[in-house]
C-alpha cells in the first residue's frame, strides 16, 4: 500500500511540476529586432528573401513583440494577396515612426512589407510564421493540487517528510 501510495504521489508531483513548467513558458514573451542589426530597410541587390530567411530561423509564440527599425521608410502588416502583390491600400496595420513595436497576438501568419513605393519589389518584405501553443490557465495548475483526493494528499505529505529527513541524514 505505501509503495501504491508512492507511485501515486510521484505521478502527481510530475504533473503538476510539468503543467508549472510549461505555464511559465508560455507566459513568457520575446522581443525580437527585425532583421537583427541590418533592421527594415531595402535588402543588397539578389538578396530579396533576406527577412524570409531571418523570420524563418526564428520561433515565434503568441504574446511575442517585434521590432522594426527605420529611417523614411514605413512597415504594413497586409493580407497574403496583398503581400504576394506588393500592393496595399488597406493595411490592416501601419505605422512610419522608425521604431514599431508589433505584438503577435495569434497563431498563424503575419504578412509585412514596407510601405515606401518599390521597397516591397526589391525584397523588403516578410512573412511572420506563430506557432501553435498549448495554453494552460492559472486556475487549471492551482486547482490541480488541491483537486487530489485526501488519501493522495496525506501520502504526498508523507513523502515528503521522508525525503526532508533523508536529505538532513
Amino acid at each position: 500500500m505505501a509503495l501504491t501510495c508512492f507511485g501515486n504521489v510521484f505521478i502527481s508531483i510530475l504533473i503538476l511540476s510539468i503543467a508549472s513548467s510549461l505555464q511559465f513558458v508560455s507566459a513568457s514573451s520575446m522581443e525580437f529586432q527585425v532583421g537583427d542589426t541590418t533592421g527594415w530597410t531595402v535588402p543588397p541587390d539578389n538578396d530579396t528573401i533576406f527577412y524570409n530567411n531571418w523570420a524563418s530561423a526564428m520561433r515565434f509564440k503568441i504574446g511575442d513583440t517585434i521590432r522594426f527599425k527605420y529611417k523614411k521608410d514605413s512597415v504594413m502588416e497586409v493580407t497574403d494577396k496583398e503581400y504576394k502583390k506588393c500592393n496595399s491600400t488597406q493595411p490592416h496595420f501601419f505605422s512610419n515612426t522608425g521604431n514599431t513595436m508589433f505584438t503577435l497576438e495569434h497563431s498563424g501568419y503575419f504578412y509585412f512589407m514596407s510601405g515606401a513605393a518599390g521597397h516591397c519589389e526589391r525584397g523588403q518584405r516578410m512573412i511572420v510564421r506563430v506557432m501553435v501553443q498549448d495554453v494552460i490557465n492559472d486556475e487549471a495548475t492551482s486547482d490541480a493540487a488541491f483537486s487530489l483526493p485526501i488519501f493522495q494528499q496525506l501520502c504526498a505529505l508523507h513523502l515528503l517528510f521522508f525525503l526532508f529527513v533523508a536529505l538532513v541524514y
